[in-house]
């Protein structure tokens, strides 16, 4: 007889078959990374709508491809909406926990202030989650309704913060006012 915990992550990973998973469409390439034109996220397929590199300095870090159900230019309105949607990120270096664990806070911390007031023990369990990244792996966030932000690394679930809200202040680190890069974000707006 099988255990609740097995139970749960059996339930877990069956989720994440359903998160991410690449299909056939239009992609784009940036940088030698080919973005796949649409993913599914939790049964629903996300088209790409824009395609960015982030930069640190002069150094390529990740090319990066917003996902959402219906194009958009207005990062309001992606935000306002209550639709799943996607960043997945193809690293082109190696990234250790601690830099993007930085990166990560500093983007909550300038996008969504009071959000981390509110809510830091949210935001600590997700930059926990962040694992060290190697040259050509693939880090997805995504935001499915009733559900909340899920990380994926390669396909495989790193966690899940339950909650819209965490997911909205989540995605302001690249739509918000203080992205990465002013580059990053006008590509994942197209």
């Amino acid at each position: 007889m099988r255990s609740r915990a097995w139970n749960r992550f059996a339930a877990a990973n069956a989720v994440l078959i359903a998160i991410v998973v690449p299909t056939v469409g239009r992609s784009a390439e940036l940088s030698g990374v080919a973005m796949p034109g649409s993913i599914v996220v939790s049964g629903k397929t996300l088209t790409l709508n824009g395609i960015g590199l982030r930069k640190k300095a002069i150094i390529k870090v990740y090319v990066g491809g917003l996902y959402l159900e219906t194009r958009s230019h207005d990062p309001a309105a992606i935000l306002a909406a209550d639709a799943p949607r996607a960043v997945r990120m193809q690293f082109l270096r190696n990234v250790g926990h601690e830099r993007l664990a930085g990166a990560f806070r500093e983007g909550f911390r300038d996008n969504a202030p009071t959000f981390v007031e509110r809510r830091k023990a949210d935001v600590d369990r997700c930059v926990a989650m962040l694992p060290d990244i190697k040259t050509g792996d693939v880090l997805t966030v995504a935001y499915v309704p009733g559900t909340g932000a899920t990380l994926t690394l390669g396909g495989r679930l790193l966690g899940t913060i339950e909650g819209r809200e965490f997911a909205e202040a989540l995605f302001l680190i690249w739509l918000g006012p203080k992205p990465p890069s002013a580059e990053l974000k006008k590509g994942l707006l197209g």
